[in-house]
């Protein structure tokens, strides 16, 4: 399957030193960790990513139904944080930064000589009306950065920005320097961009990327190179094919047969199906996150919105076997904490999961729970969950949690739609029960505020910006509030105090650990990142990792 994400996963970022002396990071001696030389250019990659739908050739960088098609190919952030390599940093489309000694202001540095792929500069101006764009339109700030992480102003003068926070915010870094694209004002401050900056189609997108949009149909999206691009040699790859796959199947074929070089979804019996077709098919795939059932929590669902009904199906799970028998072993089981481990082990609780009871399942607790609430042989519960059409590892496993309900009396509808109606409804809060996964960040304080802090949500029938559930809960809120103005071990406990609420309220239900989907070629192409060489997260739905990735691969039969 394909993750729906924004791109995913280990501690607050900062450019150096403590939080009470001015820090700061420059690309002096190039970016950390990711490949550098000189290749010839040349070349195609075709990505093998299955969407659950066909093209709708939009690429708006702010829509999350199309932004993992222009985030990383067209648009850039202002800095790479790798998550995968210990935060190593990578300057962008700012060449430097530092920290105010309070931790309350970064000023960046933005990068000269860079252009528009219309051929017009890229400036600090540019910079400060994208946050501003933000602000204006609150339905864009997926991280809540203006209501929730305390910007209070984001100003250019010359060729600085300066960002203010009311509070010390190293911890945000990561959302606001990696994962927000920079627009281009020019383009977004007139006509349809400007009126309606959420739902504007972008179909012929101006970035900075190593990558422009030649040709889109519904069928496929061709990126060619960025002529005018300002990293120097970049891209080496010239060509980019991205076919539109509705299910894994046709998808797989092509990854085992060597039509596509990079794959991005699950391959049952990988094995035998594509390991084993050539020698040069390899697989690497990170656990970064969470497979997850968001319970709608809004009282107009009356059954989800009961703790009892939550607790019960969290109970129930066996999340063990949906690991083994959905995924084919291939991720991990997840865990009510809702902490990714073994990534991130310092933060898991083991001892208190156990003393929850979400250690292993227990379909008598689940029939007693259920009996609470008020359901039974007599008054049985029924429930659907909306999923993706296609993401076949998904139905397999949705298969295995729907048997594993029915046990304990809860019958399960599974809903396969097409991406644009599942994401509405998603979006809006029109479901009992969603099966979503999430993204990820430095620590799993990132996934954490996605899916429970209060600001990220909305009413039913209003878009969220993430809290799909329509979580609120003060007491969470605080401690996410609390967390970036405290280091180290207080961290630690924070995230720990969180995965008491996951266990105590049940907001949302993790059920297997995301992994990083990845399949990749080597006949003709080198450079992929690699577990001894994790220079980006690898699979090609991560943004804007998929753009550091595209700019550092190259093409062997090019070179000569």
């Amino acid at each position: 399957m394909a993750l729906a994400t924004v791109g995913l996963l280990l501690s607050a970022c900062s450019g150096g030193g403590t939080s009470s002396t001015s820090s700061s990071t420059e690309d002096t001696t190039g970016p950390t960790g990711v490949p550098s030389g000189n290749h010839e250019k040349g070349g195609q990659v075709t990505i093998v990513n299955v969407a659950g739908q066909t093209w709708s050739c939009q690429f708006n960088p702010f829509n999350p139904a199309v932004f993992q098609q222009s985030q990383g190919f067209v648009y850039e952030p202002l800095v790479f944080v790798n998550i995968l390599n210990d935060q190593a940093e990578t300057p962008l489309l700012a060449s430097s930064y530092t920290w105010s000694p309070d931790g309350k202001s970064v000023e960046f540095t933005i990068r000269d000589g860079v252009k528009w792929s219309d051929g017009q500069p890229m400036t600090a101006k540019d910079v400060e009306f994208t946050f501003n764009l933000l602000k204006k339109t609150p339905a864009l700030d997926t991280y809540a950065l203006w209501t929730g992480a305390g910007l209070q102003s984001v100003t250019a003068a010359g060729n600085k920005v300066t960002m203010q926070f009311a509070a010390p915010a190293k911890v945000y870094f990561f959302n606001f320097a990696n994962q927000v694209p920079i627009v281009p004002e020019h383009v977004w401050s007139t006509g349809e961009a400007a009126a309606h900056p959420d739902t504007w189609a972008d179909d012929k997108p101006v970035g900075t990327g190593a990558f422009t949009v030649n040709n889109c149909n519904p069928n496929n999206i061709e990126y060619t190179a960025n002529p005018t691009y300002w990293q120097p040699g970049k891209p080496y790859i010239q060509t980019v094919e991205y076919p539109a796959y509705l299910d894994n199947g046709p998808a797989n074929l092509d990854l085992a047969t060597g039509k596509g070089q990079w794959g991005s979804q699950f391959i049952p019996n990988i094995k035998a199906f594509y390991l084993d077709k050539s020698p040069d098919n390899h697989t690497w795939s990170p656990p970064v996150t969470s497979v997850t059932l968001y319970p709608n929590l809004d009282p107009s669902h009356a059954a989800t919105s009961k703790l009892e009904v939550r607790q019960a199906i969290a109970m129930a799970l066996d999340r063990s076997k949906i690991a083994l028998v959905g995924e084919g072993g291939q991720e991990p089981a997840a865990n009510q904490s809702g902490v990714v481990t073994p990534t991130f082990d310092k933060f898991f609780d083991s001892a208190a999961v156990a003393s929850a009871g979400y250690d292993k399942p227990n379909t008598d607790k689940a029939k007693e729970l259920l009996a609470k609430a008020g359901y039974g042989p007599d008054h049985p519960l029924d429930l659907s969950v909306i999923t993706v059409t296609g993401y076949t590892d998904w139905d397999a496993s949705l298969a295995v949690v729907k048997q594993q309900l029915a046990a304990v009396g809860i019958n399960l509808t599974v809903q396969d739609l097409a991406q644009q109606t599942y994401d509405d409804k998603l979006y809006t809060g029109d479901f009992d029960l969603a099966y979503y996964a999430p993204p990820g960040g430095p620590t799993p304080y990132y996934e954490m505020r996605l899916n429970l802090y209060s600001k990220n949500s909305a009413p039913i029938g209003q878009p969220a910006s993430s809290n799909y559930s329509r979580y609120s809960n003060p007491e969470v809120d605080a401690l996410l509030d609390k967390y970036p103005v405290v280091d180290g071990d207080a961290q630690v406990q924070i995230v720990k105090q969180i995965g008491d609420a996951m266990m105590r309220d049940v907001p949302v239900i993790p059920v297997t650990e995301m992994v990083d989907w990845f399949q990749y070629n080597t006949k003709d192409i080198s450079g992929w990142p690699t577990e001894h060489n994790p220079y980006a997260q690898p699979a090609a739905f991560n943004i804007p990792d998929v753009g550091i990735v595209l700019s550092s691969i190259w093409s062997k039969s090019a070179q000569g």
